[in-house]
């Protein structure tokens, strides 16, 4: 290790909140804290030891993929200072300049810019959480920092021990547990420090296109006639739609990898008669077992005595016994996802469950939530045994000391989540996984997708979908939404009311990555249709709007797989100097070229920040209501679409439309992403990448390829090109792979 001076610490006092209270801390031990470079990034990423960091700190680092090495002592001016309480606990804070904005944190509630606020990092079942909530169902202890000049910062502590983070002036984190290594990115933008972040956590991966359409969902659509009905409804009124969810009514009295004989008799049917009508079918999955003697899923888990003689691989209670703990079905037994070999047998019960069809998988209540207990979760004394751990089978093993549920509550899930992804894997090993996951850590986008968790039917919460959305993007998991609708409740008590915020909710929710409608057990029905004609025309178009967005949505989705950079972003990326931009969270970036501008109050009141430059106002669809956002293309921009279909493999694609804005030069740019959706042919070389360009001369304009990469051959297909001027739009018509030009209006 590299030594640098360090200074004297003074005395901190800690502030009481959300039950983290410590008393005045004491002055750290003598020594020197430890900063340096590590060999991960492809730029400088520095990590920060405690002055009084012994090996006994060092544990297994789950957020990153893999164990950084010390490669050179560093310098920086993000140098954080580090003092141990006499309670145990360890105050690291980070100096901030002024004029510079804090974002990130995750899963929170509250606003986009979280300067001056404080959140409790430790994950929590939230039903209807209040817009105060000091901790939801996820975990990222991440600060991205844009200073005034527009250069920016991440902050990372990789604890997985309950902390509080303020940001009021300054960067600190309370942490319980061990003294945390600190890392610390500068560039020169926010979109680089997103890249960093995801060279160190690792990026998504492609998911399967189905995933990216409109998806329907309640708790719950029972029993499977009830299913079938929703599907055909869809199909009837021609609303596009991909995706049928089954909750947990489905199963045999709540035990997981079960079929209710009487509500679900043939789910193999079931699935291939969905499939037969456009729809992927996802089943829901969560980690309590039913404690019942016979049971073949418990009678397994505590029957692995190779790892423990009594609780077999279950976690265990600190008297040695399994833990039990009320949920769904009952008493409950919970798998110890931080042993490797549980997470290969856990991953071996998917093998017949996909079988019957299943297409992807929902975990849910994996905090784990345990009912009757005033935590909500299992107690923190509860014990882990560890084992191996790898973040991907190409990154080094880890090995995973033992340790008690403080240790572990936080990454409960993001494990859960990930022996689901190896399970699906492993039984289709042709096909990407899909695994959406309630509960999360920083790290855990490499294996599932999320969503905002119980949210409620309010204007409260349409609003602050956005701002939680892109707190999540800027802190590594792009692939994220809602429920779409609200999950809690049945909305405002005026029906006219009710039906005009579900239909601006369906309307942003064009632009959310993981788009889904759901809703509670005994709330009023909340499909596209319920609201009567004009919200059913709103959906409608919103979905419509969706499907043939598509084809640039799909290539947002390789940029973040590939870069790190978040598919829905802060208005901010386009203009990081401009202060004006900094709060803004009601309008956002689909993208860096679409500027998605809605109107999220009841009286429409709110004027929206718009960042400087040329701004083209478009729409993809013909349809209009005044329930859709507004859409803007940033000069400079070609975006591509495609034909509008009732779901995403209905037909390939075989006519491209290319949306054109001009810069001040007359030119424009962007790329089109495309592969087989399916499989993983792409990684060895079966995708097509092509950068379209444009420039304009003397009332003449140019489409053109300017790259193209990958092997994928390129199919012969009718291309539409619509140039968005001041003086309005101009369509010209050709096919792709050739100049296509003509006069337009500027």
């Amino acid at each position: 290790m590299f030594h640098l001076a360090a200074g004297q610490f003074s005395l901190y006092s800690i502030v009481c909140a959300a039950g983290l209270c410590a008393a005045p801390p004491v002055m750290a031990q003598s020594g020197k804290t430890v900063s340096e470079l590590i060999d991960m990034g492809s730029k400088p990423v520095i990590r920060h030891l405690a002055p009084y960091h012994t090996p006994a700190d060092d544990l297994a680092t789950f957020a990153l993929l893999r164990a950084p090495k010390a490669t050179a002592p560093a310098t920086t001016s993000l140098t954080p200072t580090f003092i141990r309480g006499t309670d145990g606990k360890h105050t690291m804070t980070v100096s901030v300049a002024p004029g510079t904005s804090l974002y990130g944190t995750g899963q929170v509630t509250g606003p986009l810019l979280r300067d001056g606020r404080e959140i409790v990092l430790w994950n929590t079942d939230a039903p209807g959480y209040r817009p105060d909530a000091p901790s939801l169902y996820q975990t990222h202890p991440w600060v991205l920092g844009v200073r005034a000049d527009g250069t920016a910062f991440g902050v990372l502590f990789d604890t997985t021990f309950r902390a509080q983070l303020s940001l009021d002036g300054q960067i600190k984190l309370v942490a319980e547990g061990n003294v945390p290594p600190v890392y610390t990115i500068e560039r020169s933008s926010p979109q680089e420090v997103s890249t960093a972040l995801a060279e160190l956590t690792g990026t998504m991966p492609m998911p399967p296109r189905w995933t990216l359409g409109y998806q329907q969902c309640r708790w719950s659509y029972f029993p499977e006639s009830r299913v079938r009905e929703i599907a055909s409804e869809f199909r009837k009124r021609s609303i596009p739609a991909n995706v049928m969810w089954m909750d947990i009514d489905y199963m045999d009295q709540f035990r997981v990898f079960t079929f209710d004989a009487a509500r679900f008799a043939d789910p193999t049917k079931l699935n291939a008669d969905l499939e037969s009508q456009g729809f992927k079918a996802v089943w829901m999955i969560n980690p309590g077992i039913a404690d019942l003697p016979g049971y073949f899923v418990r009678d397994e888990l505590l029957g692995l005595k190779s790892i423990d003689p009594k609780a077999g691989g279950a976690v265990m209670a600190a008297n040695g016994d399994a833990y039990r703990g009320g949920v769904w079905p009952g008493p409950c037994v919970f798998p110890d996802f931080t042993n490797d070999k549980v997470r290969q047998w856990w991953a071996g019960l998917y093998k017949n469950f996909m079988s019957t069809g299943i297409d992807g998988v929902w975990n849910d209540m994996n905090e784990p939530a345990v009912f009757e207990t005033e935590s909500k979760t299992m107690p923190e004394d509860t014990l882990h045994r560890g084992g191996l751990y790898q973040s991907f089978p190409d990154q080094p093993q880890q090995t995973v000391t033992a340790g008690n549920h403080a240790r572990f509550h936080n990454v409960y899930g993001m494990l859960m989540a990930q022996g689901t992804f190896e399970g699906i894997l492993g039984t289709n090993p042709q096909n990407r996984p899909f695994v959406l996951t309630r509960a999360n850590f920083i790290g855990g986008h490499r294996y599932a997708a999320t969503w905002t968790g119980d949210n409620s039917a309010t204007w409260n919460d349409l609003e602050q979908s956005i701002p939680m959305i892109l707190s999540l993007g800027l802190s590594g998991q792009p692939f994220v939404g809602p429920d779409t609708g609200g999950f809690a409740g049945n909305g405002p008590k005026d029906e006219v009311e009710r039906a005009d915020m579900f239909a601006r909710w369906m309307g942003i929710g064009t632009f959310f990555p993981f788009y889904r409608g759901h809703t509670a057990r005994g709330n009023i029905d909340k499909e596209p249709w319920a609201f009567g004609a004009d919200t059913e025309k709103a959906s409608k178009l919103a979905i419509e709007r969706r499907m043939v967005l598509l084809p640039y949505l799909y290539t947002l989705f390789h940029e973040a797989s590939t870069t790190g950079v978040p598919i829905m972003r802060p208005l901010f990326y386009a203009d990081p100097k401009d202060v004006s931009l900094r709060s803004e969270d009601d309008a956002f970036l689909f993208g860096d070229y679409v500027l998605v501008a809605p109107q999220l109050m009841p009286d429409r009141s709110r004027t929206l920040a718009m960042p400087k430059g040329i701004w083209r106002p478009f729409d993809v669809i013909t349809g209009q209501h005044v329930a859709l956002p507004m859409m803007y293309l940033k000069g400079g921009s070609i975006i591509a679409t495609g034909p509008l279909m009732q779901y995403e493999w209905e037909r390939p694609l075989d006519s491209l439309t290319l949306h054109v804005a001009l810069d001040e030069a007359g030119k424009a740019s962007g790329t089109l992403y495309e592969d087989a959706g399916d499989g993983f042919e792409y990684k060895q070389g079966d995708y097509l990448l092509t950068t379209y360009t444009a420039a304009a001369l003397n009332g003449q304009i140019t489409v053109n390829i300017s790259k193209a990469e990958g092997k994928r051959q390129r199919i012969s297909r009718p291309v539409t090109v619509v140039i968005h001027g001041a003086g309005g739009v101009t369509t010209l018509t050709g096919t792709d792979g050739q100049p296509i030009s003509g006069k337009f209006t500027p």
